[in-house]
């Protein structure tokens, strides 16, 4: 089953150079990249975003943290992408990410550690939990018109 996801790399992503080791992973798995684009979120848009967040004692921190760079935002397309995105995501703590995953390979905070230190986990990118997810985040952060078809050498093998 062809699915679209959202993926982003978050600020500390963005920051320490990672981004195109972060789209590489997802296209040499053949996955492909239909929308991206970067971006400064502000406060109101970090609410709607993690709206099933706002209400938790770490929202605040994660606010602050989406907001404190730009962020590059992607539509992963492909065949199972939500799963196959999450998988090459690794866990969303950090430390118990799989080395050979994106946050087993750059990052390694605990939530010990963010709530000592009043932050948000820094784990280098966002990617929509599940399907209901996907097609709530895909509609908030592009429109159509941003969304691109276009055929992949070696896609007859993929799809």
């Amino acid at each position: 089953m062809i699915e679209q996801t959202l993926v982003l790399v978050k600020p500390d992503g963005v920051a320490r150079g990672l981004v195109g080791e972060v789209i590489s992973r997802f296209e040499n798995r053949g996955l492909k990249i239909v929308a991206l684009k970067m971006v400064k979120i502000d406060t109101d848009f970090s609410k709607k975003h993690y709206a099933a967040h706002v209400d938790k004692d770490f929202y605040a921190g994660l606010e602050n943290f989406i907001v404190s760079g730009p962020v590059i935002a992607m539509i992963v397309e492909g065949v199972d992408a939500i799963e196959n995105v999450r998988k090459l995501c690794g866990a969303t703590e950090s430390k118990s990410a799989l080395p050979g995953t994106i946050r087993g390979d750059y990052s390694h905070v605990s939530y010990s550690h963010a709530d000592e230190k009043g932050m948000a986990i820094k784990n280098i990118i966002h990617a929509s939990g599940d399907k209901e997810d996907a097609e709530k985040e895909v509609s908030l952060w592009f429109s159509v018109d941003e969304l691109h078809g276009y055929s992949r050498s070696g896609e007859e093998h993929v799809f």
